[in-house]
Protein backbone atom coordinates (compact mmCIF):
# COMPACT_ATOMS: atom_id res chain seq x y z
CA UNK A 1 0.00 0.00 0.00
CA UNK A 2 1.28 3.64 -1.12
CA UNK A 3 1.79 6.23 2.04
CA UNK A 4 -0.93 8.77 1.43
CA UNK A 5 0.30 12.06 0.46
CA UNK A 6 -0.69 13.41 4.70
CA UNK A 7 2.54 10.72 6.19
CA UNK A 8 4.67 12.02 3.55
CA UNK A 9 7.13 14.00 5.14
CA UNK A 10 7.36 17.49 4.03
CA UNK A 11 10.77 19.23 2.26
CA UNK A 12 12.80 21.28 4.50
CA UNK A 13 12.49 25.11 4.01
CA UNK A 14 15.88 26.16 3.33
CA UNK A 15 15.36 29.48 2.24
CA UNK A 16 18.07 31.96 3.84
CA UNK A 17 19.76 29.03 5.46
CA UNK A 18 23.95 29.60 5.06
CA UNK A 19 25.82 26.79 3.36
CA UNK A 20 29.54 27.23 3.32
CA UNK A 21 31.41 25.12 0.52
CA UNK A 22 35.48 24.95 0.78
CA UNK A 23 37.19 23.31 -2.53
CA UNK A 24 41.13 23.18 -2.08
CA UNK A 25 41.70 20.62 -4.71
CA UNK A 26 42.58 21.44 -8.73
CA UNK A 27 40.27 21.69 -11.40
CA UNK A 28 40.39 17.99 -12.63
CA UNK A 29 39.66 16.46 -9.05
CA UNK A 30 36.33 14.80 -8.67
CA UNK A 31 35.22 17.62 -5.87
CA UNK A 32 34.80 19.85 -8.48
CA UNK A 33 31.52 18.39 -9.78
CA UNK A 34 30.45 17.58 -6.24
CA UNK A 35 30.53 20.76 -5.49
CA UNK A 36 28.96 22.09 -8.33
CA UNK A 37 26.06 19.63 -7.91
CA UNK A 38 26.05 20.80 -4.16
CA UNK A 39 26.61 24.87 -4.82
CA UNK A 40 23.43 24.44 -7.61
CA UNK A 41 20.92 22.44 -5.32
CA UNK A 42 21.17 24.47 -2.90
CA UNK A 43 21.20 28.05 -4.88
CA UNK A 44 17.60 25.98 -5.92
CA UNK A 45 16.26 25.45 -2.63
CA UNK A 46 17.01 29.39 -1.82
CA UNK A 47 20.03 28.77 0.07
CA UNK A 48 22.47 31.53 0.78
CA UNK A 49 25.54 29.98 -0.24
CA UNK A 50 29.22 30.83 0.68
CA UNK A 51 32.09 29.45 -1.41
CA UNK A 52 35.75 29.71 -0.55
CA UNK A 53 38.24 28.30 -2.99
CA UNK A 54 41.58 27.81 -1.66
CA UNK A 55 44.79 26.16 -2.17
CA UNK A 56 45.01 24.34 -5.36
CA UNK A 57 40.84 25.57 -5.73
CA UNK A 58 42.04 28.50 -6.42
CA UNK A 59 42.84 27.54 -10.11
CA UNK A 60 38.85 27.07 -10.34
CA UNK A 61 37.94 30.95 -10.51
CA UNK A 62 38.63 30.16 -13.93
CA UNK A 63 35.57 27.81 -14.56
CA UNK A 64 32.62 29.26 -16.31
CA UNK A 65 30.22 26.93 -13.72
CA UNK A 66 32.19 28.44 -10.57
CA UNK A 67 30.95 31.84 -12.34
CA UNK A 68 27.75 30.88 -12.94
CA UNK A 69 26.99 29.90 -9.36
CA UNK A 70 28.31 33.70 -8.55
CA UNK A 71 25.91 34.68 -11.02
CA UNK A 72 22.92 32.61 -9.49
CA UNK A 73 23.37 34.35 -5.63
CA UNK A 74 26.33 32.20 -4.31
CA UNK A 75 29.27 34.55 -3.23
CA UNK A 76 32.52 33.48 -4.23
CA UNK A 77 35.45 33.89 -1.98
CA UNK A 78 39.48 33.39 -3.42
CA UNK A 79 42.14 32.97 -1.25
CA UNK A 80 44.26 35.55 -2.46
CA UNK A 81 47.55 34.06 -0.80
CA UNK A 82 46.70 31.21 -3.03
CA UNK A 83 46.24 33.12 -6.25
CA UNK A 84 50.00 34.54 -5.20
CA UNK A 85 51.49 31.47 -4.23
CA UNK A 86 50.57 30.14 -7.38
CA UNK A 87 51.22 33.65 -9.92
CA UNK A 88 47.70 33.83 -10.77
CA UNK A 89 46.21 37.09 -11.35
CA UNK A 90 43.49 38.44 -9.71
CA UNK A 91 40.53 39.50 -11.13
CA UNK A 92 36.97 41.09 -10.60
CA UNK A 93 35.07 37.52 -10.85
CA UNK A 94 35.42 37.29 -7.28
CA UNK A 95 36.30 38.56 -3.70
CA UNK A 96 39.73 37.87 -2.91
CA UNK A 97 40.47 37.37 0.98
CA UNK A 98 42.25 35.47 3.52
CA UNK A 99 41.66 32.97 6.66
CA UNK A 100 39.66 35.73 8.26
CA UNK A 101 37.16 36.05 6.04
CA UNK A 102 37.42 31.64 5.99
CA UNK A 103 36.94 31.94 9.43
CA UNK A 104 34.32 34.41 9.52
CA UNK A 105 32.35 32.12 6.84
CA UNK A 106 32.95 28.72 9.06
CA UNK A 107 31.67 30.42 12.07
CA UNK A 108 28.75 31.82 9.94
CA UNK A 109 27.13 29.14 8.34
CA UNK A 110 24.81 26.74 9.44
CA UNK A 111 26.54 24.08 7.50
CA UNK A 112 30.13 24.18 6.32
CA UNK A 113 31.81 22.10 4.04
CA UNK A 114 35.47 21.38 3.18
CA UNK A 115 36.06 19.46 -0.25
CA UNK A 116 39.66 18.24 0.55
Amino acid sequence: MAPSQATLPRPMDLRSRKLGILLSTKPAHPNLETCLALGREALGRGVDLYLYLIDDGVANIDDDRILDLGRRGAKVFVCAYGCQRRRLPITDQATYCGLVVLTDLINGCERFLALN
